[in-house]
């Protein structure tokens, strides 16, 4: 039985017409990184029976996106103008992400979704990182290719003895670097698993959780193949969701 890892979608506008939107690279690193299938989960709010949508799914990944999540949900102050919000997967994600962590569901959290996941918990934000004394900016130039862009940027401390540590086999590894914002409040549950120089929290996993729930601020999706460091992330997320699998097969045969 091969496992299922719902991606929850973007909206985006192309032409006259609204999209429901997955990245390439996000799809092939589950698909083949995880060794998954990829299922898109449409941003339709609450449309969804979640517990029915979860119930088909193995694992989900939260991926990255150019849009922020709305500041109201960690009262935040209002966004400034120009700034891409995306209200339909906030009222997607925020939801299901609250339910798959009830229940244990393997979850992977990745840019976007490592804030998502912060929010979620109670955490908020950083608007602005870069505006933020003593941290540095954590976006590139978006007029560079993106070998330049998704390639290292800075390095981050791992937690020692930390969930992260264990699985890379490492003390510090290097990272990219693609955000405008960051965690400023830490939620509660969550226990820092690796630190970016200037001290902007770069990694975190749940306590306590009752499955895989890692959340990472870079991008380990791309050219996932190309690091040992992002393949063992996405391969330990697909061994979890394999875990998930084979229960769902034994308990439906039971």
């Amino acid at each position: 039985m091969q496992p299922v890892v719902g991606i929850p979608c973007c909206t985006t506008q192309v032409g006259p017409h609204p999209f429901h939107i997955v990245g390439d690279k996000y799809i092939r690193a589950v698909a083949d990184g995880s060794g998954c299938l990829p299922l898109l989960i449409p941003a339709l709010g609450g449309w969804y029976e979640i517990d029915h949508l979860l119930d088909q799914l193995d694992g989900v990944l939260f991926t990255g996106s150019p849009s922020n999540v709305e500041p109201h949900h960690y009262d935040g102050a209002p966004a400034r103008e120009g700034v891409k919000r995306d209200p339909a997967r906030d009222a997607t994600t925020l939801p299901l992400m609250t339910r798959v962590l009830e229940r244990g569901i393997p979850m992977f959290a990745i840019c976007r979704g490592f804030q998502e996941l912060n929010v979620v918990l109670g955490g908020s934000l950083h608007q602005h990182l870069a505006e933020v004394p003593e941290r540095f900016d954590h976006h590139p130039d978006p007029e560079e290719a993106l070998e330049i862009q998704y390639g290292p940027s800075h390095a981050v401390r791992l937690t020692p003895d930390g969930v992260l540590a264990e699985l890379l086999d490492a003390e510090e590894i290097s990272v990219n670097s693609i955000h405008h914002q960051g965690i400023d409040r830490l939620a509660g549950r969550l226990a820092v698993e690796a630190v970016a120089p200037d001290g902007q929290i770069e990694a975190v996993t749940v306590r306590q959780a009752r499955g895989f729930a890692l959340g990472v601020q870079w991008h380990p999706e791309w050219r996932f193949w190309e690091n040992a460091d992002s393949a063992k992330l996405f391969e330990a997320f697909g061994a979890a969701c394999a875990m998930r699998a084979a229960q769902r097969l034994a308990d439906a045969a039971a």
